[in-house]
């Protein structure tokens, strides 16, 4: 796990939540339910999370489920970056144990 996405992740969604009249974001909120992050946020975010790590983000990949909290963010940029020790791919059913 990279230690250095979290923050940076709930660094770029105050900042946006903060235009919103956020304040305060938990690590586990609903960013999408909560409209902390709108559609354009969730663009933005991309953008950002493709500058930012040695990632692409492609338009399979952009569904709700990869940007829902900040820990979800977290779990799509590591399984992208191919340091996800804890599941599957984002998308991906968890490989058959043989």
């Amino acid at each position: 796990m990279n230690a250095d996405i979290r923050p940076k992740v709930r660094e770029f969604v105050l900042d946006y939540a903060r235009g919103r009249g956020t304040t305060e974001v938990s690590d586990d909120e609903s960013l999408l339910k909560s409209n902390i992050i709108d559609s354009l946020g969730v663009f933005r975010m991309i953008s950002f999370l493709e500058e930012n790590f040695p990632i692409t983000i492609e338009d399979t990949d952009m569904v709700p489920e990869n940007f829902q909290s900040i820990v979800s963010v977290e779990n799509f940029v590591n399984s992208k970056m191919g340091t996800s020790s804890e599941s599957a791919p984002c998308g991906q059913p968890p490989a058959a144990v043989a």
